[in-house]
Formats: structure tokens, C-alpha cells, sequence
């Protein structure tokens, strides 16, 4: 019998914190600061609403009606449609590798970071605190030098990521009751304590009030769309996988209201910290779209500044980072979960010995993170991943979706059981068959164009080799292209030994 979620609340809390994440507190504030605030804002809540929730709304209705990860549940669909599904999975597996890493990175800093009770004033030390202690060369070599304690961070991470989810819901459920509450109330301290800095205004009228030029740069859009896509973890196989877990009488209608606007009020409060922290300390022009950047450089610089006190700095430090442990934690175990549901469905393999699997082998893959050559080669990866196969695959599920299947029985299942508020066919269905995949489509073709222009093959950054480029970017981007041709592999393999494919489709399940 499949897993259910133990509460309404559970389920919601968990897709909050798959959700919002570490890009809610870095990214979000810095591409605000970097388009015009308000304009910013506007375009962000925009795109919400006519891409960001319809696809949330698809991933988990069609997934809790077929009881199916990611594959499964486009398999359901159309059966050509599968590889759609391992797509997803694949981009969860490149980004919970390298996000493990980063997660590492916030946990090294939050055990660093009563080195901030010395350093008052002094923003050369807090600024290279970070890249000192995990031996950065800055380029894709320096294989051999090894950050022994980002290595002790890194095993720290993927031990809480596996203790979370051992047990699948059971452990979720109860996990995200104090991570996703957790980081709200550190956020409301920091802002508290923003809004008293002098100066803090200027902060607060940078973000909310529009500069409507803003709005004729078409990277703002570029930028806004992929944030919403980005930040409610779609085409990563985790809503899917989430869905499944549903209860028959859920309401999923209101519930991804929730989770969507949750998402963006507490982007809107991270930002609401960093701007008016920043404009406390007087580097408001300093804000940074890099999250890393952001996190691990500016920052700091900004904490030893906010008083006089080492203490008080030091502890405003402490309640920062951990802040982004609970963000980090929970986006984390939320991918692997994905991963782990579409694994063990498919194959019909225990759940808990999947998970741990998963979380050994990545675990393993993700020590290349903390060599000299880590930040370089997450660079790289990032940039191929949330650039192409993150988006294509965004693409093609809503292709799959609306041209290969029947999309009014999607918004028939989406409205089963809902009396206050129904999804409208003219919301819903325009946006899965037209203006999404439009949309997406538009925002790949930008990225190859500007790779184009940006020297050809070469694709995150001109200081980066042409075989970094190869090995990390585009060889990573056909294993998950030709993922999907992997598993077929591995089903044609495992036939001959009496393996047999879930193949029903949406009405035989029915």
C-alpha cells in the first residue's frame, strides 16, 4: 500500500519547504535589487500567475491521480511520454549534488561564524572567511587540494538529507513542522532588526517602489520567469512525487494556492532582510544576483557592520546561517525524495534502501565539491542544468500535457474536491497548452542565444575551459537528455529475469 501524507498540513508544509529555498534568500533579493524593485515584483507576481501555478497544479494532480513519480506519471498520460518523467529525475539528481555541496557551504559558515565576535568593522577578514576555508582555486583544477572541513560539512549534510526522509512521510511530515517554520521566525528577527537600522527606508522603497523603465529590459523577464519556474520545484520530480502521496479527498486547488503564495511572501520578507540590513550598514548598491556571492561574501561584510558589538554581530551571524540550514535542509531531502519515489516505483524496490542508496552514491559523486576545483565545476554544472535541461524539460511536460493528452481531465481532477475556489478553464488551460510552453520555450532559445553570443560552446564563462565546458557541461547534459533511453536499457536488461513494466494507462487506473 503507497505512503500517504499524515495531515493536509503535512503535505503542505512539505511542498512550502521543497519550495522555498535558498534561492528565496539570496537570489530573489538580488535580482530585485538588480530590476528596479517593485518592477521586479511585478513581473515576478506575474509570472506566478499564469506559469508557475497552472504547472505546479499539473505535476501534483496528475501524479496524485496515477499514485506515480515523475516517470509514472507522465507514462500514465502517454506512454511515448515517459522519458518526459526521468528528465525531471535526472535534473534532481545533478542539483541535489551540487546543492548538497552549497547546503555544506552554509553549515561550515554557521560553525564559523563566531569568528564574526572579531571582526567588527573589519570586511576584508568576514568577506574571505568563506573562501579561505574551502581552498578555492577558482578554476576547474586543484583536484588534490581537499577542504577537510567543507568534507565533514558535506557527510554533516547528507546525513541530516537521509535522517529527514529514512521513513518517507512519516519523517517529512514531522521534519517540516520545524524547518519550514523555523526560517520565518529567523527572518522576522532579521527584519525586526533591519527596520531599526537607520537608513533601513531607503532599503524598503529600493524593493516595493517600481521603476517602470525596467520593464523595457528583457532580461528582467528572462530573470522573473525563471525564478518563479525555479523556486516551486517544478521539473525536478518533486511535486510529483509529493502529489502521489496525496489523500483522494485532498483539495488541490486551494492547497497549491498556498503553497505558491507562501513561496512568494516569504521571498518578499527575505528580501525585506537584505535590503534593509544592507541599506543599515550603507551597501545597498553592493547587492549581488549571485546567491553565492551574496551569501558567503557580501554579507559577511554586511554582518560586521551592523554594530559596534561583536557579540551582538556574531550572534546576528549565527541566526543568519542557521536560517539558511533550515532553507537548505528541506529543499534537499525534498529532491532526493523525488528521485528515490521514481526509482523505486518503476522498479518496485524498497523504498528506505533506495533512499539510502541514493544518498551514498551522490554523497560520494558530491566530494568533487569540496576540492580546489568545487566552486568552479558547480559553477559550470549549475549554469548547463537550470539554463537547458531545467527548462526543456519544463517544456516538454507541458507539451506532454497539453497536446498529448486530454487537459480537461487534468482540470477535472484538480477540481475534484474543491467547493470554495475552482481552477478556471480559462486560466488553466490556455496557460498548459499556449502560453506556458511559449513562454519557456522562449526563455531556452534566450539562453542558447546569449551562449551564442557569449563564445559558442563554451557556455558558463569565458575563464573556463573549453574541456571544463565539455566534461561538466555538455557531457552532463546528455546523460540527462539520453536518460530516459538509459532506463529502457535497464527494463530490456531486467525483462529477461521475469521484470514486468507498470503499464496502464490514465483510464485503466481508473
Amino acid at each position: 500500500m503507497r505512503e500517504k501524507w499524515s495531515s493536509r498540513s503535512a503535505f503542505i508544509l512539505a511542498a512550502i519547504g521543497s519550495a522555498v529555498g535558498l534561492g528565496n534568500a539570496w537570489r530573489f533579493p538580488g535580482l530585485a535589487a538588480k530590476y528596479g524593485g517593485g518592477a521586479f515584483l511585478f513581473v515576478y507576481l506575474l509570472a506566478m500567475l499564469v506559469i508557475g501555478i497552472p504547472l505546479l497544479m499539473m505535476e501534483i494532480s496528475v501524479s496524485r491521480y496515477t499514485r506515480q513519480g515523475a516517470p509514472g506519471s507522465m507514462r500514465a498520460m502517454n506512454k511515448k511520454t515517459e522519458g518526459i518523467g526521468w528528465l525531471a529525475v535526472s535534473n534532481g539528481i545533478g542539483i541535489s549534488i551540487y546543492y548538497a555541496a552549497v547546503f555544506a557551504w552554509v553549515i561550515l559558515m554557521f560553525f564559523m561564524s563566531f569568528k564574526f565576535a572579531k571582526m567588527t568593522g573589519d570586511t576584508d577578514a568576514a568577506s574571505s572567511l568563506w573562501a579561505n576555508t574551502i581552498k578555492t582555486t577558482g578554476t576547474t583544477s586543484g583536484f588534490t587540494t581537499i577542504s577537510w572541513p567543507v568534507l565533514g560539512c558535506l557527510l554533516l549534510a547528507w546525513a541530516f538529507a537521509y535522517f529527514c526522509i529514512r521513513n518517507g512521510t512519516t519523517t517529512v511530515g514531522k521534519v517540516v513542522k520545524f524547518t519550514v517554520s523555523l526560517p520565518v521566525i529567523c527572518l522576522v528577527i532579521m527584519a525586526v532588526r533591519g527596520m531599526m537600522m537607520p537608513g533601513a527606508m531607503s532599503g524598503i522603497a529600493k524593493l516595493f517602489i517600481p521603476k517602470w523603465s525596467a520593464l523595457g529590459d528583457s532580461n528582467l523577464w528572462v530573470d522573473a520567469v525563471g525564478q518563479v519556474f525555479y523556486s516551486l520545484s517544478t521539473s525536478m520530480a518533486i511535486m510529483f512525487a509529493y502529489g502521489s502521496f496525496l489523500d483522494e479527498k485532498s483539495n488541490i486547488a486551494v492547497d497549491t494556492l498556498i503553497i505558491a503564495f507562501s513561496d512568494m511572501l516569504i521571498s518578499v520578507l527575505a528580501g525585506v532582510v537584505m535590503f534593509t540590513t544592507m541599506a543599515g550598514v550603507g551597501m545597498l548598491d553592493n547587492m549581488s544576483a549571485s546567491g553565492i556571492a551574496t551569501a558567503f561574501i557580501i554579507y559577511p561584510q554586511a554582518i560586521v557592520k551592523i554594530s559596534d558589538s561583536g557579540i551582538f554581530n556574531m550572534i546576528f551571524a549565527f541566526i543568519f546561517y542557521f536560517c539558511l540550514i533550515t532553507l537548505a535542509i528541506d529543499s534537499l531531502f525534498s529532491i532526493i525524495e523525488g528521485v528515490s519515489t521514481a526509482i523505486s516505483d518503476k522498479f518496485h524496490l524498497n523504498k528506505k534502501k533506495t533512499t539510502l542508496t541514493i544518498c551514498i552514491v551522490e554523497g560520494l559523486i558530491s566530494m568533487i565539491y569540496v576540492t580546489g576545483a568545487g566552486l568552479a565545476i558547480l559553477d559550470i554544472v549549475d549554469y548547463f542544468i537550470n539554463s537547458y535541461t531545467l527548462i526543456l524539460t519544463g517544456v516538454l511536460e507541458m507539451i506532454a500535457a497539453g497536446w498529448f493528452f486530454k487537459t480537461t481531465k487534468i482540470l477535472d481532477e484538480l477540481n475534484r474536491n474543491t467547493k470554495t475556489f475552482k481552477m478556471p478553464k480559462w486560466w488553466f488551460l490556455p496557460s498548459i497548452k499556449f502560453i506556458s510552453p511559449v513562454v519557456l520555450l522562449g526563455l531556452f532559445v534566450w539562453n542558447l542565444v546569449n551562449l551564442i553570443k557569449s563564445g559558442g560552446i563554451y557556455g558558463a564563462a569565458d575563464n573556463y575551459s573549453l574541456r571544463a565546458n565539455i566534461i561538466f557541461g555538455w557531457v552532463l547534459v546528455a546523460l540527462i537528455l539520453c536518460s530516459g533511453l538509459i532506463v529502457k536499457l535497464i527494463v530490456k536488461v531486467k525483462s529477461s529475469s521475469g521484470y514486468k513494466e507498470d503499464d496502464r494507462t490514465w483510464d485503466q487506473l481508473s
